[in-house]
């Protein structure tokens, strides 16, 4: 143990020789940084890193020569950067644009640090760069931070009432104040205000407020009367700039959400508690202290500020917010919770079996044109997606697409988690879905077999020969056995219905946003061509469908192009769709005729069926829920109470999950 004190002793002496207040401004930032990196030390323990300031301070204590030094040394750096801007920006994005914002944080990753530079940002994020710097920081005694204070602040600067660190606070919160006052003026955020807090006018004064907290702290004049009334006046003033823009969110309930403008909210937000962080320091009565906090907590800003996985957490939750909230609104009319709902579902279900039935015998006919792989690939899309849509406007339904819009609505049951009985109403929620997807995929598997069944049989009396040829009636049976991919091609099919509820929610999230319903109805170029009543009708039509008509469309192009552009990359990716692979199962069997029942491959595929269905389901259904929990902020020890409430759901009554019970009413 001494013999490692006489080492940092030593090592400490060599530091400090060379520092030099005359020394270039690069030179002097090097020494700074060398400083804190022998503070350090190897960042395994904080009491010995304070215990290295503690040396610090004791060397220059008994050494009034490197005291003055020091103190020399220190106010060369403070005066040849801007503190100013550390205090007050450091830590906010300068670029709405998360590339841009991704570009910035790959040069800090990637690039040298320069040393020579008045910025104080740079000079911190090079200086304190780890969590270790915040803890050992915060893990400074009173005492000792009072001592280094001491040894490197100059006697006149602690007599004199306006120092140049309540000159930087006070300048912090000015700017501070200014860029909350730019934000809320920008038109798209006080447009979406509330009309009672537009009137209430609570951005135009907070300039005023803080030059006059200025004047109070700088020149304090008579009393501290004064003083405590202007800090009140202004914290009334930030609370109501906060709730003006918390106004926005109700805004975004009904007309759709701008990530940007999320964005700039949040980032106002944390503009008026870095205000709020600044003023306590400024009115601090133990500043220095207050000093050393308030960088401690600007070390875990910088981390995050160059953080890659902050970046995408925090642009993922907005997408999430953005996605999550329109397919909330649509997705609650796909889960059933009584009997009769129940019944409805399987009827509906069963006509798009039926249609889909005829998606599978277009599908087979569009080989007989021979296309190149793209234009194969483009008019099964083509072919998908209309019989989507088709499926959508004669108000049938589709199982596979359906746990990607409800996942959403189901979590929007999490927002009052807190409350009680919230996780027992989740768990019912979650059983009326599966239940409604049991619904769903027995209408559509149980009407599309028998019907492309019949209706390849009559075309086979009808022509003299099967709608397929044995050849491939014998390629459909093998590509669906359980050994030969169909089961991850089944997952990964879950990914394109997905990603189709994304393309929805942004789709009807954008036209929302735009108003474009408002600007069809009443655009007078339209209403003055197709007629005022056709406008409205359109605009109508419009809002109620398109999130269905952007997932089917996209969801019909994904399921066609996806396999040829994986193939073209090699990637050898298929898709697997339980309604669509039941009905080629049931034309290969149309094909083979009654000995295909002899067949182990024809039994092992059909029995591939079912587990293609649950796969497209769940898949979907989990990537779609994770979207919603991350939008809805749920934390990992809530999500962990709802598993623990399903599996007692599972355990105490497995059968709700597969028929309605006739207590649902």
């Amino acid at each position: 143990m001494k013999k490692r004190a006489e080492n940092n002793a030593k090592s400490l002496a060599q530091l400090l020789t060379p520092i030099d207040p005359k020394a270039s401004l690069a030179q002097r930032n090097l020494q700074l940084i060398a400083l804190l990196d022998w503070v350090r030390g190897d960042s395994q323990s904080v009491e010995a890193a304070a215990g290295r300031v503690n040396e610090l301070v004791s060397m220059a204590e008994q050494s009034p020569v490197l005291r003055e030094r020091l103190q020399r040394w220190w106010q060369a750096i403070v005066e040849s950067v801007d503190i100013t801007m550390l205090l007050a920006d450091f830590g906010f994005a300068q670029r709405t644009s998360m590339f841009s914002e991704l570009a910035e944080r790959l040069r800090h990753k990637l690039l040298p640090n320069n040393p020579d530079t008045i910025d104080a940002s740079e000079l911190f994020m090079a200086s304190l760069h780890s969590e270790f710097d915040a803890r050992w920081l915060g893990a400074l005694d009173e005492d000792l931070i009072n001592r280094l204070s001491l040894v490197l602040t100059p006697e006149h600067e602690l007599t004199d009432g306006a120092t140049r660190w309540k000159h930087a606070l006070a300048d912090a919160i000015t700017y501070c104040a200014g860029n909350i006052l730019a934000t809320g003026f920008a038109p798209e955020l006080r447009l979406r205000m509330t009309e009672e807090m537009r009137d209430a006018q609570p951005f135009h004064a907070l300039i005023s407020d803080a030059e006059s907290l200025r004047v109070e702290v700088l020149h304090p004049l008579r009393t501290t009367n004064r003083l405590d009334a202007t800090v009140a006046r202004l914290r009334e003033r930030l609370d109501a700039c906060r709730n003006a823009a918390n106004s926005v969110y109700t805004h975004f309930e009904d007309n759709g959400i701008s990530v940007g403008l999320v964005f700039r909210i949040r980032q106002l937000r944390a503009r008026i508690l870095r205000v709020r962080e600044l003023l306590e320091c400024l009115l601090s009565p133990k500043p220095a202290v207050a000093a050393t906090r308030l960088m401690a907590r600007l070390v875990s800003v910088s981390r995050e500020r160059r953080s890659l996985k902050a970046l995408f957490t925090a642009n993922s939750s907005l997408l999430a917010a953005k996605v999550a909230e329109r397919n909330a609104e649509t997705g609650s009319h796909y889960i059933t919770r009584t009997p009769s709902e129940y019944f409805a579902m399987v009827a509906k279900a069963a006509g798009g079996g039926l249609v889909m039935a005829f998606t599978t015998l277009i599908k087979f006919w569009l080989y007989t044109f021979a296309f190149s792989a793209f234009w194969s690939g483009f008019w099964a899309g083509v072919n998908y997606a209309a019989s989507f849509v088709l499926v959508q406007l004669l108000h049938f339904t589709v199982a596979t697409k359906q746990p990607a819009m409800t996942a959403p609505a189901m979590a929007a049951k999490l927002k009052d988690i807190e409350s009680e009985g919230s996780e027992e109403a989740f768990v019912d929620e979650v059983t009326h879905l599966v239940r409604s997807q049991v619904a769903a995929i027995l209408g559509n598997v149980l009407i599309v077999f028998p019907a492309v069944l019949g209706i390849t049989l009559l075309l086979a009396r009808l022509f003299g020969h099967s709608t397929i040829s044995e050849k491939e009636a014998q390629h459909v049976i093998d590509s669906l056995k359980p050994w030969g991919g169909s089961l991850l091609f089944a997952a990964f099919t879950g990914v394109l219905l997905f990603s189709s509820s994304i393309f929805a929610g942004w789709v009807e999230n954008w036209f929302v946003l735009h108003r474009l319903d408002a600007a069809i109805h009443y655009n007078p170029r339209i209403t003055r061509t197709i007629g005022a009543a056709r406008a409205a009708r359109i605009a109508r039509f419009l809002r109620n469908n398109l999130s269905g008509l952007a997932a089917n469309i996209s969801l019909g192009f994904m399921l066609g192009l996806v396999p040829v552009i994986a193939a073209f990359f090699g990637l050898g990716l298929d898709v697997r769709h339980v309604t669509l692979s039941t009905g080629q199962m049931a034309a290969a069997a149309s094909a083979l005729g009654p000995e295909v029942l002899h067949m182990s491959a024809f039994w092992w595929s059909m029995a591939t069926l079912p587990f293609i269905g649950a796969l497209n389901v769940l898949v979907s259904f989990y990537l779609a829920f994770l979207l919603a929990l991350r939008a809805q902020n749920v934390t990992g020890v809530e999500r962990s109470r709802i598993a623990r409430a399903l599996r007692r759901r599972i355990f105490h009554s497995p059968l709700s999950f597969f028929a309605p019970s006739r207590t649902n009413v």
